[in-house]
Protein backbone atom coordinates (compact mmCIF):
# COMPACT_ATOMS: atom_id res chain seq x y z
CA UNK A 1 0.00 0.00 0.00
CA UNK A 2 1.47 3.40 -0.90
CA UNK A 3 1.39 6.22 1.66
CA UNK A 4 1.17 10.25 0.75
CA UNK A 5 4.05 10.54 3.16
CA UNK A 6 5.88 8.19 0.56
CA UNK A 7 5.42 10.73 -2.20
CA UNK A 8 6.52 13.67 0.13
CA UNK A 9 10.14 14.70 -0.83
CA UNK A 10 12.65 17.03 -0.10
CA UNK A 11 13.51 18.40 -3.80
CA UNK A 12 10.39 16.97 -6.34
CA UNK A 13 13.11 15.84 -8.31
CA UNK A 14 13.63 12.44 -10.38
CA UNK A 15 16.10 10.98 -7.76
CA UNK A 16 14.93 8.38 -4.95
CA UNK A 17 13.06 9.94 -1.89
CA UNK A 18 16.12 8.03 -0.25
CA UNK A 19 18.52 9.92 -1.94
CA UNK A 20 16.69 13.34 -1.54
CA UNK A 21 16.48 12.71 2.10
CA UNK A 22 20.40 11.88 2.08
CA UNK A 23 21.13 14.83 0.35
CA UNK A 24 18.95 17.03 2.92
CA UNK A 25 20.29 15.75 5.92
CA UNK A 26 23.79 16.00 4.52
CA UNK A 27 23.03 19.77 3.58
CA UNK A 28 21.65 20.57 7.15
CA UNK A 29 23.63 18.72 9.05
CA UNK A 30 25.58 21.60 10.41
CA UNK A 31 22.70 23.36 11.34
CA UNK A 32 20.78 20.63 12.46
CA UNK A 33 20.97 20.71 16.44
CA UNK A 34 20.36 24.45 16.80
CA UNK A 35 17.40 23.96 14.49
CA UNK A 36 16.28 20.87 15.82
CA UNK A 37 15.85 23.32 19.58
CA UNK A 38 15.05 26.37 18.17
CA UNK A 39 11.80 24.35 16.25
CA UNK A 40 10.66 22.71 19.34
CA UNK A 41 11.46 25.65 21.64
CA UNK A 42 13.74 22.69 23.52
CA UNK A 43 10.91 20.15 23.96
CA UNK A 44 12.09 17.40 22.18
CA UNK A 45 13.98 17.05 24.91
CA UNK A 46 11.54 15.74 26.85
CA UNK A 47 10.16 13.97 24.30
CA UNK A 48 13.17 12.31 23.92
CA UNK A 49 13.41 11.13 27.88
CA UNK A 50 9.42 10.00 27.64
CA UNK A 51 10.57 7.65 25.48
CA UNK A 52 13.62 6.55 26.86
CA UNK A 53 11.41 5.86 30.00
CA UNK A 54 9.41 3.88 28.07
CA UNK A 55 11.49 1.87 26.35
CA UNK A 56 13.63 1.39 29.47
CA UNK A 57 10.73 -0.67 31.12
CA UNK A 58 11.97 -3.90 29.13
CA UNK A 59 15.53 -2.93 30.23
CA UNK A 60 17.23 -3.74 26.71
CA UNK A 61 20.39 -4.52 26.70
CA UNK A 62 21.07 -4.20 22.79
CA UNK A 63 19.41 -1.21 20.78
CA UNK A 64 19.56 0.01 17.63
CA UNK A 65 18.27 3.63 17.24
CA UNK A 66 17.19 3.91 13.53
CA UNK A 67 17.74 7.59 11.62
CA UNK A 68 19.38 8.68 14.44
CA UNK A 69 20.78 11.80 12.88
CA UNK A 70 23.33 13.46 15.71
CA UNK A 71 22.96 10.87 18.05
CA UNK A 72 20.86 12.45 20.47
CA UNK A 73 18.69 9.70 21.16
CA UNK A 74 21.34 7.27 21.25
CA UNK A 75 23.40 9.16 23.98
CA UNK A 76 20.55 9.60 25.95
CA UNK A 77 19.53 6.04 25.90
CA UNK A 78 22.95 4.90 26.74
CA UNK A 79 23.36 7.50 30.01
CA UNK A 80 20.00 6.27 31.32
CA UNK A 81 19.72 2.63 30.68
CA UNK A 82 23.44 1.57 30.75
CA UNK A 83 23.06 -1.31 27.72
CA UNK A 84 25.69 -3.09 26.29
CA UNK A 85 25.53 -2.16 22.86
CA UNK A 86 23.72 0.63 20.58
CA UNK A 87 24.10 0.88 16.93
CA UNK A 88 23.11 4.08 15.20
CA UNK A 89 22.04 3.89 11.54
CA UNK A 90 21.39 6.77 8.94
CA UNK A 91 21.58 7.82 5.79
CA UNK A 92 23.64 11.18 5.70
CA UNK A 93 27.11 10.53 6.67
CA UNK A 94 27.11 14.70 7.39
CA UNK A 95 25.10 14.04 10.18
CA UNK A 96 27.08 11.53 11.92
CA UNK A 97 30.00 12.91 11.50
CA UNK A 98 28.97 15.40 14.00
CA UNK A 99 27.11 12.44 16.36
CA UNK A 100 30.30 10.59 16.15
CA UNK A 101 32.33 13.28 17.53
CA UNK A 102 29.20 13.73 20.21
CA UNK A 103 29.59 10.32 21.39
CA UNK A 104 33.06 10.67 21.46
CA UNK A 105 33.19 14.23 23.53
CA UNK A 106 30.81 12.02 26.62
CA UNK A 107 32.99 9.00 26.24
CA UNK A 108 30.60 6.17 25.11
CA UNK A 109 32.03 5.08 21.70
CA UNK A 110 32.83 1.43 23.67
CA UNK A 111 28.78 1.92 23.82
CA UNK A 112 27.35 3.39 21.20
CA UNK A 113 28.62 2.98 16.93
CA UNK A 114 27.28 4.80 14.78
CA UNK A 115 26.79 3.68 10.88
CA UNK A 116 25.51 5.05 7.57
CA UNK A 117 22.47 2.66 6.63
CA UNK A 118 19.47 2.42 4.74
CA UNK A 119 16.37 0.84 7.04
CA UNK A 120 15.08 -0.52 4.23
CA UNK A 121 17.30 -2.67 4.21
CA UNK A 122 18.86 -3.17 7.43
CA UNK A 123 22.43 -5.08 7.41
CA UNK A 124 21.74 -7.01 10.82
CA UNK A 125 20.33 -10.20 11.49
CA UNK A 126 16.38 -11.31 12.64
CA UNK A 127 16.04 -10.67 16.30
CA UNK A 128 19.58 -9.46 17.11
CA UNK A 129 17.76 -6.19 18.96
CA UNK A 130 16.23 -6.04 22.42
CA UNK A 131 14.81 -2.63 21.04
CA UNK A 132 14.31 -0.10 18.57
CA UNK A 133 14.11 3.49 18.30
CA UNK A 134 13.40 5.63 16.04
CA UNK A 135 13.16 9.94 16.64
CA UNK A 136 11.59 12.14 14.30
CA UNK A 137 12.41 9.45 10.60
CA UNK A 138 9.59 7.34 10.50
CA UNK A 139 7.77 10.28 7.66
CA UNK A 140 11.05 10.28 5.74
CA UNK A 141 10.64 6.13 5.13
CA UNK A 142 10.75 6.11 1.51
CA UNK A 143 8.26 2.63 2.06
CA UNK A 144 6.97 2.86 5.30
CA UNK A 145 5.83 -0.52 5.45
CA UNK A 146 8.98 -2.02 4.09
CA UNK A 147 10.73 0.35 7.15
CA UNK A 148 8.61 -0.99 9.75
CA UNK A 149 9.34 -4.53 8.45
CA UNK A 150 13.08 -4.45 8.70
CA UNK A 151 12.47 -3.19 12.26
CA UNK A 152 9.89 -5.77 12.91
CA UNK A 153 12.73 -8.43 11.62
CA UNK A 154 15.43 -7.09 13.60
CA UNK A 155 13.68 -6.60 16.98
CA UNK A 156 13.60 -10.29 19.18
CA UNK A 157 10.55 -11.43 20.71
CA UNK A 158 9.11 -9.42 23.22
CA UNK A 159 11.42 -6.49 22.17
CA UNK A 160 10.00 -3.20 21.98
CA UNK A 161 9.90 -0.58 19.30
CA UNK A 162 9.38 3.25 19.95
CA UNK A 163 8.86 5.79 17.56
CA UNK A 164 8.79 9.45 18.23
CA UNK A 165 7.52 11.58 15.21
CA UNK A 166 6.17 15.00 15.01
CA UNK A 167 2.06 15.37 13.97
CA UNK A 168 -0.45 17.71 13.55
CA UNK A 169 -2.41 19.38 16.40
CA UNK A 170 -6.25 18.21 16.11
CA UNK A 171 -7.59 21.13 18.91
CA UNK A 172 -8.17 23.99 15.94
CA UNK A 173 -6.84 26.70 18.60
CA UNK A 174 -3.97 25.41 18.70
CA UNK A 175 -3.49 23.85 14.78
CA UNK A 176 -4.02 27.49 13.73
CA UNK A 177 -0.46 28.72 15.31
CA UNK A 178 1.14 25.35 15.10
CA UNK A 179 0.24 25.98 11.34
CA UNK A 180 1.56 29.66 11.11
CA UNK A 181 4.85 28.33 13.22
CA UNK A 182 5.79 25.60 11.19
CA UNK A 183 4.30 27.07 7.90
CA UNK A 184 6.05 30.40 8.23
CA UNK A 185 8.37 30.84 10.67
CA UNK A 186 10.16 27.90 10.60
CA UNK A 187 11.06 28.05 7.15
CA UNK A 188 12.22 31.54 7.35
CA UNK A 189 14.35 30.42 10.57
CA UNK A 190 15.56 27.60 8.71
CA UNK A 191 17.13 29.16 5.55
CA UNK A 192 18.67 31.77 7.00
CA UNK A 193 20.50 29.42 9.25
CA UNK A 194 20.90 26.20 6.73
CA UNK A 195 20.78 27.93 3.53
CA UNK A 196 18.98 25.06 2.00
CA UNK A 197 15.92 26.90 0.96
CA UNK A 198 13.82 23.90 0.32
CA UNK A 199 14.63 21.80 3.82
CA UNK A 200 12.57 23.50 5.87
CA UNK A 201 9.26 23.67 3.57
CA UNK A 202 9.05 20.34 3.57
CA UNK A 203 8.97 19.35 7.06
CA UNK A 204 5.56 21.00 7.83
CA UNK A 205 4.58 19.11 4.37
CA UNK A 206 6.01 15.62 5.25
CA UNK A 207 4.64 15.84 8.88
CA UNK A 208 1.17 17.01 7.58
CA UNK A 209 1.03 13.60 5.29
CA UNK A 210 2.50 10.71 7.41
CA UNK A 211 0.06 8.73 8.87
CA UNK A 212 -1.01 9.39 12.61
CA UNK A 213 -2.61 8.32 15.52
CA UNK A 214 -4.80 5.05 14.89
CA UNK A 215 -3.66 5.12 10.73
CA UNK A 216 0.00 4.69 12.43
CA UNK A 217 -0.87 2.14 14.64
CA UNK A 218 -2.77 -0.07 11.94
CA UNK A 219 0.69 0.03 9.93
CA UNK A 220 2.50 -1.50 13.01
CA UNK A 221 -0.54 -3.74 13.84
CA UNK A 222 -0.28 -5.15 9.77
CA UNK A 223 3.16 -5.95 10.14
CA UNK A 224 2.52 -8.24 13.78
CA UNK A 225 2.96 -5.43 16.56
CA UNK A 226 1.45 -6.17 19.55
CA UNK A 227 0.39 -3.83 22.10
CA UNK A 228 0.14 -0.83 20.08
CA UNK A 229 -0.19 2.57 21.44
CA UNK A 230 0.07 5.95 20.34
CA UNK A 231 0.55 8.88 23.54
CA UNK A 232 0.57 12.32 22.02
CA UNK A 233 2.75 15.10 23.50
CA UNK A 234 2.82 18.78 23.89
CA UNK A 235 -0.92 18.87 22.59
CA UNK A 236 -0.78 16.56 19.57
CA UNK A 237 2.65 18.20 18.41
CA UNK A 238 4.21 15.23 19.02
CA UNK A 239 3.06 11.58 19.00
CA UNK A 240 5.03 8.08 20.64
CA UNK A 241 3.83 5.04 18.78
CA UNK A 242 4.79 1.94 21.10
CA UNK A 243 4.67 -1.85 19.76
CA UNK A 244 6.14 -5.21 20.89
CA UNK A 245 7.12 -7.92 18.77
Amino acid sequence: MEYKAEKINPYNDNESKTGQVRQMFDSIAPAYDFMNRCMTMGIDKLWRRKAVKIVGKSRPQHLLDVATGTGDLAIQLCKKLNPAKIVGIDLSEGMLEIGRRKVADRGLDRVITLEQGDCLNLRFGEGEFDAVTVAYGVRNFEHLEQGYAEMYRVLAPGGVLCVVELSTPTNKFIKFFYDLYTRHIIPFVGRSKSKDARAYSYLPESIAAVPQGEAMLQIMRHIGFKQCQAIAMTFGTCSIYVGVK
